[in-house]
């Protein structure tokens, strides 16, 4: 009798995963950036992206919500367009997260330790930490890593709203003039930076087998996540604005921004806000990518020991021992410096957006019959696909994905040719 991961998340642990998984560390690099591409006129991205945010997190929702599965989007995928393109969209999706967490890990520590004025051995040490907890906590079970994740989700929230409020009496109007600096095609520009803040909501439907009540809470979590999300990102946005903080430093604003707030005490609080928004993230995504690596090996798309489950948690053995040996690899290509973290962070990019193209485009077919639905999945896949012409050479790790993927359906049968030639 197969065993199946025990379902144990509520309303508070679902916001929290939602919300680990969208809030990245782009909240600490992006708002400066966009700042300086576009000035103020930044904030008309924001609140656009605000607005599409909805359909790209709803129309997960309701999948996840109608069609729940630990396989999330390679499962709608497969429903909707067969057993084979299911099979590569996992496979896309499940080879981001060795690469995507160990990046996560050391954003975060990075932050942390250019805080605390540490060396990169320290940052590496930290990265290991993060990517060990976040294993452990999968491990132990959700029912533990939500309420673990409803707390570090807390502290992000309370330290980011703590630095936005404090900055306040430092904003001045003058800082939000001219407003358009740059023209309206550098507002277009900073928009398309701005994408990935809001990506992360395929994620937890990988998770969505395991609420205990997902025909109600996969759309409040959504919903309750996205607005608060949504908001949390506009007003970073306007305090890196008003205080004219990305001037001074656009890839590193809501350091000058808690400064301004907490003096030399406000860098080490953002420090640890990315700490926290790093661990959060790496939760999330190990959790969805392990429980999807058993979806696949229950396809067959993927080796059997890769389902496995720990009969004492009743948790994705399989799929944590792989990521594990993953994570060990890529950072010790890093410690030694064969990668840097540029490299790291390039080859994720296409292969999380085509996954969530797939997603979106699985949600076009399968809710055909439904207007509403299908009219906010086709508004999402419009979206993705747009962006799919931004990602440049990142297309190159989903290539190789394909490619090997080939070989290893091509080449055992190659040989039960040759040795049934040769017998």
């Amino acid at each position: 009798m197969k065993k199946e991961i025990k379902a144990t998340i509520r309303l508070p642990q679902a916001v929290a995963l939602y919300i680990g998984a969208v809030l990245g560390s782009g909240i600490l690099i992006v708002p400066g950036l966009a700042a300086r591409m576009a000035g103020p006129a930044s904030l008309i991205d924001w609140g656009f992206l605000m607005v599409l945010a909805l359909p790209l997190s709803v129309s997960m929702a309701y999948l996840a919500q109608e069609y729940p599965s630990s396989g999330g989007v390679a499962h709608f995928v497969r429903l909707a367009f067969g057993e084979r393109a299911g099979s590569i969209v996992g496979w896309f999706f499940l080879m981001s997260v060795p690469i995507g967490a160990p990046v996560a890990a050391l954003t975060g520590s990075g932050y942390l330790s250019a805080a605390l004025g540490q060396t990169e051995t320290f940052t590496i040490f930290i990265a290991c930490l993060i990517l060990f907890a976040a294993v452990a906590l999968n491990y132990l079970g959700m029912s533990l890593a939500g309420k673990i994740q409803i707390a570090v989700v807390a502290g992000i929230l309370g330290i980011l709203i703590a630095a936005i409020l404090g900055a306040v009496p430092h904003m001045k109007v003058a800082n939000f003039e001219p407003f358009m600096p740059h023209g309206a095609a550098a507002v277009g520009s900073a928009s398309t930076i701005l994408f990935w803040c809001f990506i992360g909501w395929e994620a937890v439907s990988h998770l969505s087998a395991e609420f205990v009540r997902p025909e109600r809470d996969v759309m409040r979590a959504t919903i309750l996540s996205a607005g608060l999300v949504g908001t949390i990102y506009f007003m970073t946005a306007a305090a890196v604005i008003g205080t004219d903080s990305y001037r001074q430093q656009s890839q590193a604003a809501l350091v000058a921004v808690a400064r301004l707030a907490f003096g030399q005490t406000g860098g080490v609080l953002i420090g640890l806000s990315g700490l926290l928004i790093c661990l959060a993230t790496v939760v999330a995504y190990i959790g969805a990518a392990s429980r999807l690596g058993r979806a696949l090996s229950e396809t067959g798309s993927a080796p059997g020991w890769l389902g496995l489950i720990s009969k004492k948690y009743g948790t994705p053995l399989g799929g944590l021992l792989f990521l594990s040996l993953c994570f060990i690899f890529v950072m010790i290509f890093f410690g030694l410096k064969i990668v840097t973290l540029t490299d790291l962070i390039q080859l994720p990019n296409a292969a999380f957006l085509l996954t969530y193209f797939g997603g979106c485009a699985a949600g076009v077919v399968l809710f055909r019959n439904e207007r509403k639905k299908r009219l906010i999945s086709l508004t999402a896949a419009a979206a993705t696909f747009i962006m799919i012409f931004f990602i440049g050479r990142a297309l190159v790790y989903p290539a190789i994905i394909l490619a090997v993927m080939l070989i290893f359906r091509l080449v055992p049968g190659a040989i039960a040719r040759f040795m049934r030639r040769i017998g």
